[in-house]
Protein backbone atom coordinates (compact mmCIF):
# COMPACT_ATOMS: atom_id res chain seq x y z
CA UNK A 1 0.00 0.00 0.00
CA UNK A 2 1.04 3.62 -0.60
CA UNK A 3 1.94 5.65 2.45
CA UNK A 4 -0.01 8.89 2.65
CA UNK A 5 3.02 11.24 2.22
CA UNK A 6 4.18 9.24 -0.82
CA UNK A 7 0.70 9.31 -2.34
CA UNK A 8 0.40 13.05 -1.77
CA UNK A 9 3.82 13.66 -3.31
CA UNK A 10 2.85 11.59 -6.35
CA UNK A 11 -0.39 13.46 -6.78
CA UNK A 12 1.39 16.82 -6.48
CA UNK A 13 3.95 15.74 -9.08
CA UNK A 14 1.22 14.59 -11.47
CA UNK A 15 -0.68 17.83 -10.93
CA UNK A 16 2.42 19.95 -11.53
CA UNK A 17 3.24 18.01 -14.71
CA UNK A 18 -0.32 18.40 -15.98
CA UNK A 19 -0.28 22.12 -15.18
CA UNK A 20 3.04 22.54 -17.01
CA UNK A 21 1.72 20.63 -20.03
CA UNK A 22 -1.44 22.74 -19.98
CA UNK A 23 0.59 25.95 -19.79
CA UNK A 24 2.79 24.84 -22.68
CA UNK A 25 -0.32 23.99 -24.69
CA UNK A 26 -1.91 27.34 -23.84
CA UNK A 27 1.24 29.28 -24.78
CA UNK A 28 2.56 28.14 -28.16
CA UNK A 29 6.23 28.78 -28.90
CA UNK A 30 6.20 31.76 -31.27
CA UNK A 31 9.87 31.42 -32.21
CA UNK A 32 9.39 27.76 -33.15
CA UNK A 33 6.21 28.50 -35.10
CA UNK A 34 7.90 31.37 -36.95
CA UNK A 35 10.83 29.11 -37.83
CA UNK A 36 8.44 26.43 -39.11
CA UNK A 37 5.93 28.61 -40.94
CA UNK A 38 7.59 31.90 -41.86
CA UNK A 39 11.39 31.83 -41.89
CA UNK A 40 11.75 29.98 -45.22
CA UNK A 41 10.35 33.04 -47.02
CA UNK A 42 10.90 35.96 -44.62
CA UNK A 43 14.27 34.88 -43.22
CA UNK A 44 15.19 33.55 -39.78
CA UNK A 45 15.73 37.09 -38.53
CA UNK A 46 12.99 38.71 -40.60
CA UNK A 47 15.27 40.31 -43.18
CA UNK A 48 13.52 38.71 -46.13
CA UNK A 49 14.16 36.25 -48.94
CA UNK A 50 11.40 35.03 -51.24
CA UNK A 51 9.09 36.97 -48.92
CA UNK A 52 9.47 40.66 -48.08
CA UNK A 53 11.51 41.74 -45.04
CA UNK A 54 9.45 42.04 -41.86
CA UNK A 55 12.16 43.38 -39.57
CA UNK A 56 12.21 46.89 -41.03
CA UNK A 57 11.58 49.14 -38.00
CA UNK A 58 9.61 51.55 -40.19
CA UNK A 59 7.30 48.69 -41.13
CA UNK A 60 6.66 47.17 -37.71
CA UNK A 61 6.22 50.60 -36.11
CA UNK A 62 3.44 51.49 -38.55
CA UNK A 63 1.36 48.28 -38.61
CA UNK A 64 -0.75 47.10 -35.69
CA UNK A 65 -1.29 43.56 -34.48
CA UNK A 66 -4.69 43.39 -36.23
CA UNK A 67 -2.97 43.90 -39.58
CA UNK A 68 -0.38 41.19 -38.86
CA UNK A 69 -3.10 38.83 -37.63
CA UNK A 70 -5.29 39.31 -40.69
CA UNK A 71 -2.29 39.00 -43.01
CA UNK A 72 -1.48 35.59 -41.53
CA UNK A 73 -5.13 34.57 -41.77
CA UNK A 74 -5.88 35.83 -45.30
CA UNK A 75 -2.43 35.74 -46.89
CA UNK A 76 -2.07 37.39 -50.27
CA UNK A 77 -3.86 35.24 -52.85
CA UNK A 78 -1.64 34.78 -55.88
CA UNK A 79 1.16 36.88 -54.35
CA UNK A 80 3.38 34.21 -52.73
CA UNK A 81 2.04 34.64 -49.16
CA UNK A 82 -0.40 31.78 -48.39
CA UNK A 83 -3.30 31.97 -45.94
CA UNK A 84 -2.52 30.11 -42.69
CA UNK A 85 -6.05 29.10 -41.82
CA UNK A 86 -4.87 25.97 -39.99
CA UNK A 87 -3.20 27.91 -37.16
CA UNK A 88 -5.07 28.52 -33.92
CA UNK A 89 -5.62 32.04 -32.60
CA UNK A 90 -3.06 31.35 -29.88
CA UNK A 91 -0.49 30.26 -32.48
CA UNK A 92 -1.06 33.35 -34.63
CA UNK A 93 -0.70 35.52 -31.54
CA UNK A 94 2.53 33.75 -30.60
CA UNK A 95 4.02 34.38 -34.04
CA UNK A 96 3.11 38.07 -33.83
CA UNK A 97 4.62 38.31 -30.33
CA UNK A 98 7.84 36.76 -31.63
CA UNK A 99 8.03 39.25 -34.51
CA UNK A 100 7.44 42.09 -32.05
CA UNK A 101 10.30 40.79 -29.87
CA UNK A 102 12.99 41.46 -32.46
CA UNK A 103 15.59 44.05 -31.37
CA UNK A 104 14.95 47.70 -32.15
CA UNK A 105 11.23 47.32 -32.79
CA UNK A 106 8.66 49.83 -31.60
CA UNK A 107 5.07 48.77 -31.04
CA UNK A 108 2.55 51.14 -32.74
CA UNK A 109 -0.70 52.30 -31.27
CA UNK A 110 -3.86 50.37 -32.14
CA UNK A 111 -5.32 51.90 -35.29
CA UNK A 112 -8.98 52.62 -35.92
CA UNK A 113 -10.90 50.20 -38.14
CA UNK A 114 -13.34 52.92 -39.23
CA UNK A 115 -13.59 53.86 -42.89
CA UNK A 116 -12.23 57.20 -44.08
CA UNK A 117 -14.72 59.32 -46.01
CA UNK A 118 -12.69 60.62 -48.93
CA UNK A 119 -13.38 61.40 -52.57
CA UNK A 120 -12.37 58.29 -54.52
CA UNK A 121 -12.72 60.01 -57.91
CA UNK A 122 -10.31 62.75 -56.86
CA UNK A 123 -8.11 60.10 -55.23
CA UNK A 124 -7.82 58.28 -58.56
CA UNK A 125 -6.09 61.28 -60.14
CA UNK A 126 -3.74 61.62 -57.16
CA UNK A 127 -3.00 57.89 -57.21
CA UNK A 128 -2.17 57.95 -60.91
CA UNK A 129 0.28 60.81 -60.34
CA UNK A 130 1.99 59.60 -57.15
CA UNK A 131 1.55 55.82 -56.80
CA UNK A 132 1.48 53.98 -60.13
CA UNK A 133 5.26 53.91 -60.62
CA UNK A 134 5.62 51.41 -57.76
CA UNK A 135 2.17 49.96 -57.13
CA UNK A 136 0.94 49.74 -60.72
CA UNK A 137 -1.87 51.39 -62.63
CA UNK A 138 -4.47 49.05 -61.15
CA UNK A 139 -2.77 48.49 -57.80
CA UNK A 140 -1.19 45.23 -58.97
CA UNK A 141 2.10 45.87 -57.15
CA UNK A 142 5.67 45.03 -58.10
CA UNK A 143 6.67 41.98 -60.10
CA UNK A 144 8.65 39.06 -58.78
CA UNK A 145 9.16 37.95 -55.19
CA UNK A 146 10.62 39.55 -52.09
CA UNK A 147 14.28 40.53 -52.07
CA UNK A 148 15.52 37.61 -54.19
CA UNK A 149 16.97 37.57 -57.69
CA UNK A 150 13.48 37.73 -59.19
CA UNK A 151 12.96 41.24 -57.80
CA UNK A 152 14.10 44.18 -59.94
CA UNK A 153 17.42 45.49 -58.64
CA UNK A 154 16.04 49.04 -58.68
CA UNK A 155 13.71 48.29 -55.74
CA UNK A 156 14.98 47.17 -52.32
CA UNK A 157 11.69 45.36 -51.63
CA UNK A 158 8.65 44.31 -53.61
CA UNK A 159 5.92 46.96 -53.72
CA UNK A 160 2.73 45.38 -52.33
CA UNK A 161 -0.35 44.79 -54.47
CA UNK A 162 -2.93 47.24 -53.16
CA UNK A 163 -5.76 45.58 -55.09
CA UNK A 164 -5.11 42.20 -53.50
CA UNK A 165 -8.08 40.90 -51.48
CA UNK A 166 -5.77 39.76 -48.69
CA UNK A 167 -4.23 43.22 -48.33
CA UNK A 168 -7.60 44.95 -48.42
CA UNK A 169 -8.94 42.59 -45.74
CA UNK A 170 -5.94 43.17 -43.46
CA UNK A 171 -5.20 46.88 -43.90
CA UNK A 172 -7.50 49.41 -42.26
CA UNK A 173 -8.00 52.82 -43.80
CA UNK A 174 -6.09 54.30 -40.86
CA UNK A 175 -3.13 52.01 -41.53
CA UNK A 176 -3.01 52.98 -45.21
CA UNK A 177 -3.19 56.66 -44.30
CA UNK A 178 -0.50 56.26 -41.62
CA UNK A 179 1.80 54.74 -44.25
CA UNK A 180 1.11 57.66 -46.60
CA UNK A 181 1.86 60.13 -43.81
CA UNK A 182 5.08 58.50 -42.53
CA UNK A 183 6.39 56.71 -45.58
CA UNK A 184 8.65 53.70 -45.03
CA UNK A 185 12.30 54.34 -44.27
CA UNK A 186 14.55 51.97 -46.19
CA UNK A 187 12.13 51.79 -49.13
CA UNK A 188 11.15 54.11 -52.01
CA UNK A 189 7.96 54.97 -50.07
CA UNK A 190 8.39 58.57 -48.85
CA UNK A 191 6.04 60.65 -46.73
CA UNK A 192 3.35 62.13 -48.95
CA UNK A 193 2.98 65.10 -46.61
CA UNK A 194 6.64 65.92 -47.22
CA UNK A 195 5.89 65.77 -50.94
CA UNK A 196 3.36 68.56 -50.53
CA UNK A 197 0.07 66.66 -50.29
CA UNK A 198 -2.54 67.51 -47.69
CA UNK A 199 -4.41 65.22 -45.33
CA UNK A 200 -7.49 65.67 -47.50
CA UNK A 201 -5.44 64.40 -50.45
CA UNK A 202 -4.43 61.36 -48.44
CA UNK A 203 -8.06 60.66 -47.46
CA UNK A 204 -8.98 60.71 -51.14
CA UNK A 205 -6.15 58.31 -52.07
CA UNK A 206 -7.19 55.94 -49.28
CA UNK A 207 -10.78 55.97 -50.53
CA UNK A 208 -9.61 55.18 -54.06
CA UNK A 209 -7.46 52.27 -52.87
CA UNK A 210 -10.36 50.96 -50.77
CA UNK A 211 -12.54 51.02 -53.91
CA UNK A 212 -10.35 48.27 -55.39
CA UNK A 213 -12.26 45.94 -53.09
CA UNK A 214 -15.49 46.63 -54.97
CA UNK A 215 -14.02 45.20 -58.19
CA UNK A 216 -13.72 41.50 -59.13
CA UNK A 217 -10.48 39.92 -57.84
CA UNK A 218 -7.64 40.83 -60.21
CA UNK A 219 -5.92 38.20 -62.38
CA UNK A 220 -2.88 38.52 -60.09
CA UNK A 221 -4.94 36.93 -57.30
CA UNK A 222 -5.82 33.83 -59.32
CA UNK A 223 -4.43 30.54 -58.03
CA UNK A 224 -4.25 27.57 -60.36
CA UNK A 225 -6.50 24.60 -59.79
CA UNK A 226 -4.72 21.33 -60.40
CA UNK A 227 -5.09 17.59 -60.34
CA UNK A 228 -2.67 15.19 -58.64
CA UNK A 229 0.86 16.26 -57.64
CA UNK A 230 2.34 13.78 -60.12
CA UNK A 231 1.59 13.23 -63.81
CA UNK A 232 1.69 9.48 -64.59
CA UNK A 233 1.33 7.37 -67.73
CA UNK A 234 1.79 3.63 -68.22
CA UNK A 235 4.28 2.68 -70.89
CA UNK A 236 3.79 -0.35 -73.15
CA UNK A 237 7.57 -0.69 -73.47
CA UNK A 238 10.41 -1.97 -71.31
CA UNK A 239 12.29 0.46 -69.06
CA UNK A 240 15.17 0.68 -71.55
CA UNK A 241 12.83 1.25 -74.49
CA UNK A 242 10.81 3.81 -72.53
CA UNK A 243 13.96 5.79 -71.66
CA UNK A 244 14.86 5.93 -75.35
CA UNK A 245 11.33 7.11 -76.14
CA UNK A 246 11.68 9.83 -73.47
CA UNK A 247 14.92 11.02 -75.08
CA UNK A 248 13.18 11.27 -78.46
CA UNK A 249 10.20 13.14 -76.94
CA UNK A 250 12.55 15.59 -75.22
CA UNK A 251 14.18 16.40 -78.56
CA UNK A 252 10.77 16.88 -80.14
CA UNK A 253 9.96 19.41 -77.38
CA UNK A 254 13.12 21.39 -78.31
CA UNK A 255 14.69 20.70 -74.93
CA UNK A 256 18.29 19.77 -74.25
CA UNK A 257 19.08 16.39 -72.72
CA UNK A 258 21.26 16.89 -69.63
CA UNK A 259 21.85 13.42 -68.19
CA UNK A 260 20.32 10.03 -67.42
CA UNK A 261 20.84 8.25 -64.11
CA UNK A 262 19.25 5.72 -61.80
CA UNK A 263 17.22 7.06 -58.89
CA UNK A 264 19.58 5.50 -56.36
CA UNK A 265 22.82 6.69 -57.96
CA UNK A 266 25.11 7.99 -55.23
CA UNK A 267 23.11 6.25 -52.52
CA UNK A 268 24.30 2.71 -53.22
CA UNK A 269 27.64 1.16 -54.05
CA UNK A 270 28.70 1.83 -57.63
CA UNK A 271 27.62 -1.01 -59.88
CA UNK A 272 24.69 -1.98 -57.66
CA UNK A 273 22.23 0.66 -58.92
CA UNK A 274 18.67 -0.38 -59.73
CA UNK A 275 18.26 0.14 -63.48
CA UNK A 276 14.52 -0.43 -63.20
CA UNK A 277 14.26 3.11 -61.77
CA UNK A 278 15.68 5.81 -64.04
CA UNK A 279 15.44 9.60 -64.12
CA UNK A 280 16.01 11.65 -67.26
CA UNK A 281 17.05 15.32 -66.91
CA UNK A 282 16.46 17.89 -69.64
CA UNK A 283 16.04 21.64 -69.88
CA UNK A 284 15.02 24.60 -71.98
CA UNK A 285 17.49 27.08 -70.50
CA UNK A 286 15.77 30.18 -71.87
CA UNK A 287 12.54 29.06 -70.22
CA UNK A 288 14.40 28.26 -66.98
CA UNK A 289 15.94 31.74 -66.81
CA UNK A 290 12.57 33.35 -67.51
CA UNK A 291 10.94 31.33 -64.73
CA UNK A 292 13.73 32.04 -62.22
CA UNK A 293 13.18 35.77 -62.69
CA UNK A 294 9.55 35.32 -61.66
CA UNK A 295 10.11 32.99 -58.71
CA UNK A 296 13.44 31.35 -57.75
CA UNK A 297 11.58 28.42 -56.19
CA UNK A 298 11.04 26.94 -59.66
CA UNK A 299 14.45 25.38 -59.09
CA UNK A 300 12.53 22.70 -57.19
CA UNK A 301 11.01 21.36 -60.41
CA UNK A 302 13.27 22.74 -63.15
CA UNK A 303 15.29 21.46 -64.99
CA UNK A 304 12.70 18.99 -66.27
CA UNK A 305 12.81 15.54 -64.71
CA UNK A 306 11.05 12.54 -66.26
CA UNK A 307 11.13 9.36 -64.19
CA UNK A 308 10.73 5.83 -65.54
CA UNK A 309 10.13 3.03 -63.02
CA UNK A 310 9.14 -0.60 -63.19
CA UNK A 311 6.57 -1.66 -60.61
CA UNK A 312 5.82 -5.41 -60.78
CA UNK A 313 4.82 -5.98 -64.43
CA UNK A 314 4.11 -2.30 -65.17
CA UNK A 315 6.44 0.39 -66.49
CA UNK A 316 5.38 3.88 -65.43
CA UNK A 317 6.64 7.17 -66.83
CA UNK A 318 5.97 10.21 -64.67
CA UNK A 319 6.84 13.79 -63.77
CA UNK A 320 5.94 16.33 -61.15
CA UNK A 321 2.86 18.47 -61.90
CA UNK A 322 3.98 22.12 -62.32
CA UNK A 323 0.39 23.37 -61.93
CA UNK A 324 0.23 21.80 -58.49
CA UNK A 325 3.45 23.54 -57.47
CA UNK A 326 2.19 26.88 -58.75
CA UNK A 327 -0.80 26.47 -56.43
CA UNK A 328 1.46 25.62 -53.49
CA UNK A 329 3.76 28.55 -54.23
CA UNK A 330 0.71 30.87 -54.38
CA UNK A 331 2.35 33.02 -57.05
CA UNK A 332 -0.07 33.94 -59.83
CA UNK A 333 2.78 35.32 -61.94
CA UNK A 334 3.93 31.73 -62.26
CA UNK A 335 0.58 30.51 -63.54
CA UNK A 336 1.26 31.04 -67.24
CA UNK A 337 4.72 29.54 -67.00
CA UNK A 338 3.48 26.54 -65.02
CA UNK A 339 0.63 25.97 -67.44
CA UNK A 340 3.14 26.03 -70.29
CA UNK A 341 5.44 23.61 -68.44
CA UNK A 342 2.45 21.37 -67.70
CA UNK A 343 1.70 21.20 -71.44
CA UNK A 344 5.33 20.32 -72.20
CA UNK A 345 5.41 17.57 -69.58
CA UNK A 346 2.14 16.10 -70.86
CA UNK A 347 3.41 16.18 -74.45
CA UNK A 348 6.60 14.36 -73.44
CA UNK A 349 4.66 11.71 -71.51
CA UNK A 350 2.14 11.19 -74.32
CA UNK A 351 4.84 11.07 -77.00
CA UNK A 352 6.76 8.52 -74.93
CA UNK A 353 3.93 5.99 -74.70
CA UNK A 354 2.81 6.20 -78.35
Amino acid sequence: MFRLPTLLASLLLIGATAALASEQHAKPDGARLYAQRCSACHGADGHGGVGVPLALPAFLSSVDDAYLHDTVRHGRPGRVMPAFTQLSEAEVGAIIAHIRSWPGQKRPETLSRDRIAGNAARGKTLYEHHCTACHGVSGEGGHGTGVTLSRPRSAPILAPALNNPGFLAAASDALIKTTLIRGRDGTPMRSFLKQGLTERDLDDIVSYVRAFGQLPPPPSARVLESESPVLVRQSPYTVEETVEKVKTAIGAANMRLIRIQTLDQGFVEEGKEDHRQVIVYSCDFNFLNEALKVDPRVGLFLPCRITVVQQADKVLVMSINPKRLSRIFNNAELNGLCEKMHEIYISILEETIL
